[in-house]
């Protein structure tokens, strides 16, 4: 069982370089990145399904749980996935060892629209990201992909909404990547804060 939590105490030093908080918040979040170069190290199941675990406690409106997480771990099941992914998200993606489909209900239990499945499922991403980042994972959410494609490969039903494939695996090398990706490969920085957060109304 290979299940170990790393502590987060402070900034790599990647993350230092590039990012700066406002505000005190734990080194976490900002820790949390999304990396394309992916090394050829196996995940242990146990951490894959502590990661879907961290996903599905995710809360959801009226506790519908709407997501609905397709994993590809195999071989086989890998090679299915890369069916659907667009050439460029393929040519990085496909060394990552782990890939999940995040898909959610756009109907409630009793047949009525469910108008808040896919922020729901955002958010059981962002527990998904979080929980691989503390067992020293590292995930890309990839939203370039065929979705007709990927509905009929993997026999998914028309009133399910299908959003992102997610990257998992032990980061690699930066230069494993094509050279235009090398350069894009550090955490991204954010908006000032101000530009997000209004009190009270938005205003220009």
């Amino acid at each position: 069982m290979s299940l170990t939590v790393k502590p987060v105490e402070k900034l790599t030093s990647e993350v230092k370089e590039y990012r700066k908080a406002e505000h005190s918040v734990s080194p976490l979040f900002l820790n949390r990145w999304s990396p394309r170069s992916y090394s050829d190290r196996k995940i242990s199941d146990d951490d894959v399904y502590s990661i879907l675990e961290a996903a599905h406690w995710a809360p959801s409106a009226f506790n519908d749980q709407p997501w609905r997480f397709i994993v590809a771990k195999t071989e086989p099941q890998l090679k299915i996935f890369h069916e659907f992914l667009n050439p460029f998200n393929r040519a990085w993606a496909e060394k990552a060892p782990v890939l999940v489909l995040v898909a959610s209900s756009n109907r409630r239990e009793n047949g009525d629209p469910n108008e808040a499945h896919a922020f729901d499922s955002g958010a059981a991403w962002g527990y998904l990201a979080i929980q691989a980042t503390l067992l020293g994972l590292s995930t890309h959410a990839i939203g370039g992909f065929d979705k007709d494609k990927a509905r009929n490969l993997l026999n998914i039903p028309d009133d399910f909404d299908l959003h992102a494939v997610i990257t998992i695996g032990y980061r690699g090398e930066k230069e494993a990547l094509d050279k235009n990706l090398q350069e894009r490969e550090n955490p991204s920085t954010r908006k000032a804060l101000k530009e997000v957060v209004f009190e009270g109304a938005i205003t220009s």
